[in-house]
C-alpha cells in the first residue's frame, strides 16, 4: 500500500542510490504516468518505466516497491491536489451564496478546477486526466481505485447538491454523479472523437467551449432528474 507521500512502506530494497533525490523520483512518476495513461496498468512494465525515466529498475523498487505501488503513487500524487482544489472551490461557493445555492454553481465549483488545470496545457495533467478516465472505465479494479482516492470529494458534492435540492432523493444524486463523471472524464480525455464526428465544427481541445456548455448540461440534467422523481 502506498503512503500519502507515494513511498511504499517496507518497499526499500538495498541501499539508497547516491546522488538521487526528489527530482528523480518525480521523473519516475512522470514517466509512469505517461505510459500508464496510454497503455493501462497491464500494458506497462517496470522495465519500460525505468527506460522512459532513464533510471535503473532497482531505483523504482527502492522508491515505490512493486508495480501496483508505483501505479498507486502516480494516482495519488495529483488526486490529492484535485480533491483539495474542488473541496476549496465548493466551500467558497457555499460561503459566497448563503442560503441560495444553485446547481450550476455547485457543478462549476466541482468541475472547474479540473478544466483550469487542463487549460494550462501541462502535459502531466493531460496525461493524468486520461489515466483517470481509463481507470474509471476499468471493471476489474477501477471502481476500487476510484473509491480509495476520490470518494470523499464525491460525497461532498452530493451533500452540497442536497442542500441546493432539499427534495432530491440521495439515490438520484448519486446516479447523476455517475452520469456527470462520464461526461467530465470523456471531455478531459481530449480523444479527438468530436472533431471527426462534427467534421471539425467542434474540437476536443477547445476547453473554453467545453466550459461554456458542460456546467449547464450537467446542471440541467440533475435538475430534471430531481424534478421527475423517478
Amino acid at each position: 500500500m502506498a503512503r500519502a507521500d507515494g513511498r511504499s512502506g517496507g518497499a526499500a530494497r538495498g541501499r539508497r542510490p547516491k546522488g538521487q533525490g526528489p527530482d528523480l523520483r518525480e521523473a519516475i512518476l512522470d514517466a509512469a504516468e505517461a505510459l500508464f495513461c496510454k497503455h493501462g496498468f497491464y500494458g506497462v512494465t517496470v522495465r519500460q518505466v525505468a527506460a522512459e525515466a532513464g533510471v535503473d529498475t532497482a531505483l523504482i523498487h527502492y522508491y515505490f516497491g512493486a508495480k501496483r505501488e508505483l501505479f498507486d503513487s502516480v494516482f495519488a500524487r495529483r488526486a490529492e491536489i484535485l480533491n483539495a482544489a474542488r473541496l476549496q472551490a465548493m466551500a467558497a461557493y457555499k460561503t459566497s451564496h448563503p442560503g441560495k445555492l444553485e446547481v450550476e454553481g455547485i457543478i462549476e465549483a466541482f468541475i472547474g478546477p479540473l478544466l483550469d488545470l487542463s487549460m494550462t496545457n501541462d502535459e502531466g495533467w493531460k496525461n493524468y486526466f486520461r489515466l483517470v478516465a481509463l481507470v474509471n472505465n476499468t471493471p476489474a479494479w477501477g471502481g476500487e481505485t476510484m473509491h480509495r482516492f476520490f470518494d470523499p470529494v464525491v460525497h461532498a458534492l452530493v451533500e452540497t447538491l442536497k442542500e441546493a435540492l432539499p427534495r432530491a432523493e440521495v439515490r438520484d444524486l448519486y446516479w447523476c454523479y455517475q452520469f456527470l463523471t462520464g461526461a467530465m472524464m470523456l471531455t478531459l480525455s481530449e480523444t479527438g472523437r468530436i472533431d471527426q464526428l462534427s467534421n471539425g465544427l467542434c474540437r476536443s481541445t477547445d476547453l473554453e467551449a467545453v466550459r461554456r456548455r458542460l456546467y449547464a448540461y450537467c446542471a440541467a440534467g440533475i435538475s430534471e432528474v430531481v424534478r421527475r422523481k423517478p
